[in-house]
């Protein structure tokens, strides 16, 4: 058994994959700002493939990953497009465009013959990601799954700005003011959304089929819609969208082990407690921030310095 690992800004996710490169178990949680109990949680849920010793290599990735690979012990580590592109490759070996919509960023992978050949990730706008979407949902007093088929019913084009958050939602309160359809604001949101990932992150980048669509925001039907109408072409999501980094970390430490034991700590995680702290050196002006993360009140690694004065 291989374990993936995806720490992310708005969720954590874990899964297990067997030699067939089939996803025995699969947990999605939400970070909530506490990476290390996310990861844990998800290990909790785990557990059984855990105490069994049957995990041969970890792999870790996501904005998360060091701090991960520390808590874990990973084998691993991998930035998210390395790990999303692994991921759509062994879903579709033909995949030539990934479009990838997390909950705080937005990514596209160009591939050529299993290749990534380019990308792009926009972390500045939340314009169109996981958090903005719930939030908009969760306005207009609606669940996330309600939100998105909603947008499949409308018959009218509405227009809305999709190229900063703070003017979206201000357009959509303004139309709907104006007695616009609830469905057809919402499609409308959906359409400027999917323009201003193309404008962003697409441009100058040649989209061609097979697209895949992962990251949570796959789950939401009028997004897609969007996607397929603005595009012209299939949008194909994967089974396991949702945990796509996860599955490419585990894939990527498969392909990385050569019979040797592995770095993972197993079940000594569950009894082991994890802190870490920031702050500011102040010796030179660089200014550095320094991370340190302690086992058990020991610290165990430390990040985030320009010279050597803080690496272990």
């Amino acid at each position: 058994m291989f374990l993936g690992i995806d720490v992310g800004s708005i969720t954590t996710k874990a899964v297990i994959l067997n030699p067939d490169r089939e996803v025995e178990k699969s947990v999605y949680l939400q970070t909530q700002g506490f990476p290390i109990l996310a990861i844990k949680l998800c290990l909790e849920e785990l557990k059984d493939f855990i105490t069994q010793g049957e995990i041969k290599a970890v792999g870790v990735t996501g904005s998360g990953r060091k701090l991960a690979s520390v808590v874990v012990g990973a084998d691993v580590v991998k930035n998210e497009i390395t790990a999303q592109a692994t991921a759509a490759v062994c879903f579709n070996p033909d995949v030539q465009t990934v479009i990838e919509i997390g909950g705080q960023d937005s990514k596209i992978i160009i591939l050529r013959q299993g290749v990534v050949v380019d990308f792009a990730m926009n972390t500045l706008c939340a314009a169109g990601t996981g958090s903005f979407l719930d939030h908009q949902a969760r306005r207009m007093n609606l669940s996330i799954e309600e939100f998105g088929r909603l947008a499949l019913l409308s018959k009218n084009k509405v227009s809305i700005s999709g190229r900063c958050t703070v003017f979206a939602e201000s357009d959509m309160i303004q139309k709907s003011q104006l007695g616009y359809a609830r469905e057809d604001i919402i499609r409308g949101l959906c359409e400027a959304l999917v323009r201003n990932y193309l404008g962003n992150l697409a441009k100058g980048k040649e989209i061609l089929p097979p697209v895949l669509f992962q990251g949570g925001v796959a789950a939401n039907p009028g997004i897609r819609k969007a996607f397929e109408d603005i595009l012209e072409l299939p949008i194909l999501v994967p089974p396991y969208y949702a945990v796509s980094g996860a599955i490419g970390a585990a894939l990527v430490a498969e392909e990385n082990y050569a019979g040797k034991p592995s770095c993972f700590k197993g079940e000594s995680i569950f009894e082991t407690e994890y802190t870490s702290r920031g702050f500011e050196c102040k010796d030179c002006p660089n200014q550095c921030e320094i991370v340190e993360i302690f086992q058990n009140k020991k610290k165990v690694a430390c990040w985030g310095s320009r010279c050597e004065k803080w690496n272990m």
